[in-house]
């Protein structure tokens, strides 16, 4: 009894401590910890007035250029590219990857279809974009399928896009004010497998040192920006890790994740060392960009969604959430003498009205360009929390209106969505690592235990516990079964999951841990998701649908007489879901011939031989005759009727 207490006393003090470390890592509780304030001077002036100490750019991502699937994708892209930068005139775009889809009709494979880029380019030189602003776009993850090197005549990147050279890169943007730093993080693949096994991006050693070295170059400029295609929570970096390496900029600017299928249209957050991480939602589907901008070095940005004017970004003063005293003047807030509005639309701008905490406090006044101006008092607002409103009007009646939350206090913090940042924060790739080595250490754990403990003695009413624990029994103590159990969960841990072309041209072999091709090693990521899939929807089912149909031959059934019994509504259930099992691993057969082609459908024991394999098993537990079963089934007749 007190060891019981104390054993609850103990798990209870751990899941608190768990709790806690939980919440103040992504943010769910308590007030943050101030972040480290700069080791240069205040530098409180030039403060936002009616200087012209600003520039924006553009920012698009996933924009999935297809040759079977949504025309419209490419001929919204060449509206964009003429009429959108035309009125928006943006020093620079960033074109954050997976500018071409690359999947095959079906969508099950992928290839690099030169058409795609065709397109894409074609939408490029015909808008003339790149005379009108510095386009720089980057490789995504779909824009690596498939491709056997940097060097192979299906790497299109190199002919058809802007930059039109692979790895990282750095861009300055200079200007009357200062210099800003954009460097692009290239973290796809090399070779690049087909599609599912580069959803992550990879950073080796030589490459974390490249980045380095170009954060390093960025240390004089005003401010630096980094984007990249991949969240930082989905790149494989060594130590110290690419947060760290990035920990002197602003802002990383990324897609991949495509606001998660609309579950998450907001998927922004803060790393520890002070950089925002920012994902922009996906051309593809949901038409979306971002607008950032630099106002006396006060960084604000806005996501946006193509053809919904006007567009609006409040510049000053900044919204709190996204403040950062590390990398930001934001003195210059303080005294600053006009708030400052950037409103852009089809037809001239007519109105410009701000409002703060409700209270109407005037017309802002065109300085120049997209630039509206409103003289303010900060001090007026330098005590708590103030919600700032926007609201512009143009020529044409179309009407937007746009509002954060500012403060001038230094001691206010706001927080950022928990589940955003769970999601951007959290190594996903060691998460999914743990969760199979766990869920395999528990199957082979339960196995070797049941295997090696003496005989069970039944005891009390049979209910599930017993007739669970009783069944376990019979299936470890039965050699054929057993190993056959064993071995399918140890092999899904070391074996070869199948042999087949990982990239064009070139075989190689999949494992749990990690793919071999073409002389490389590519470390597992998605791999260890595919093996929890492989563990928790047909290994372990599997292994409790032999247990249920040994208890059921230890009650005396054989496979037809067991379905004469008059428990069919909780009979046939248990062979429903084993065939919908059954089927779902025939599914994964049929997509490994059509990812990864017939070679990888004939040599994959994990897939192919395993569905073969299974019904033979299956037969075997529903006919075979032991001496063992047959005194597992005597023990439980016995129980039964004493």
């Amino acid at each position: 009894m007190v060891a019981g207490l104390a054993i609850r006393v103990v798990a209870g003090l751990a899941a608190a401590a768990l709790a806690a470390v939980l919440l103040e890592h992504y943010g769910l509780a308590g007030s943050p910890s101030p972040l480290p304030r700069p080791h240069v001077p205040r530098r409180p002036h030039p403060a936002p007035g009616l200087g012209a100490s600003i520039f924006w750019g553009l920012q698009i991502s996933d924009i999935h250029v297809s040759r079977f699937h949504d025309p419209g994708r490419a001929v919204d892209l060449e509206k964009f590219c003429s009429e959108t930068i035309d009125i928006i005139q943006p020093a620079l775009v960033l074109a954050t990857g997976d500018l071409t889809d690359a999947k095959t009709k079906d969508l099950l494979g992928s290839r690099q279809h030169e058409v795609e880029w065709q397109t894409y380019h074609g939408i490029l030189k015909k808008t003339r974009v790149m005379e009108k602003t510095k386009w720089l776009d980057i490789k995504g993850n779909h824009d690596a399928f498939n491709i056997p090197s940097l060097e192979s005549v299906e790497n299109y990147y190199r002919k058809y896009s802007a930059v039109r050279r692979d790895g990282s890169f750095h861009y300055v943007h200079s200007t009357p004010f200062g210099n800003y730093s954009f460097i692009s993080l290239d973290a796809t693949p090399n070779p690049g497998p087909k599609r599912p096994f580069n959803f992550f991006g990879i950073l080796d050693e030589k490459r974390m040192q490249e980045l380095s070295l170009l954060a390093k170059e960025s240390s004089r400029s005003n401010h630096s920006i980094w984007f990249g295609h991949y969240t930082t929570s989905t790149i494989l970096s060594p130590s110290p890790g690419i947060r760290s390496i990035m920990s002197s900029a602003t802002a990383y600017l990324c897609g991949h994740l495509h606001t998660l299928g609309g579950l998450m249209p907001v998927l922004h957050t803060r790393h520890f060392q002070g950089t925002l991480e920012l994902e922009v939602g996906d051309w593809k589907h949901n038409r979306r960009y971002r607008i950032f901008a630099f106002d006396h070095d006060l960084f604000s940005f806005a996501d946006l969604i193509f053809g919904e004017w006007p567009v609006v970004l409040i510049t000053n003063p900044k919204s709190l959430l996204y403040s950062c005293a590390k990398h930001e003047p934001l003195e210059r807030v303080l005294h600053s003498t006009h708030i400052r509005v950037l409103a852009f639309s089809l037809s001239s701008i007519t109105s410009v009205t701000v409002k703060i905490d409700g209270v109407h406090l005037g017309q802002a006044i065109h300085l120049s360009g997209p630039i509206f101006t409103l003289r303010w008092n900060p001090r007026d607002y330098n005590n708590r929390t103030h919600n700032i409103e926007v609201i512009v009007q143009d020529s044409d009646g179309r009407r937007k209106s746009v509002h954060h939350i500012f403060s001038l206090q230094e001691d206010i913090h706001l927080r950022f969505d928990p589940l955003a940042s769970f999601i951007l924060l959290t190594d996903h790739c060691m998460v999914a690592r743990v969760l199979f080595v766990m869920t395999v250490l528990i199957q082979l754990s339960i196995l070797i235990t049941f295997r090696y403990q003496g005989c069970l003695e039944l005891k009390g009413s049979p209910g599930f516990i017993n007739l669970t624990s009783f069944s376990l029994h019979v299936l470890s103590k039965i050699n054929i079964f057993y190993y056959s159990v064993l071995l399918l969960t140890l092999y899904t841990v070391l074996g070869p999951w199948f042999i087949g072309e990982i990239t064009k041209g070139k075989i190689g072999c999949c494992f749990s841990f990690g793919i071999f091709v073409d002389g490389h090693f590519l470390q597992g990521s998605v791999t260890f998701m595919v093996g929890i899939l492989q563990l928790a929807f047909f290994n372990i089912p599997l292994m409790a649908y032999l247990c249920w149909s040994l208890l059921q031959r230890c009650f005396g059934h054989n496979f037809r007489s067991h379905l004469r019994q008059g428990k069919r509504l909780k009979i046939i259930p248990v062979h429903l879901l084993m065939l919908l099992l059954y089927l779902w691993q025939i599914y994964s057969c049929y997509f490994l011939h059509m990812t990864f082609g017939t070679l990888a459908f004939f040599f994959s024991p994990l897939r192919t031989w395993l569905t073969l394999l299974t019904p033979v098993l299956i037969h075997c537990v529903w006919t075979r005759n032991s001496d063992k079963l047959g005194t597992f089934t005597v023990q439980l007749k016995s129980h039964l009727s004493s």
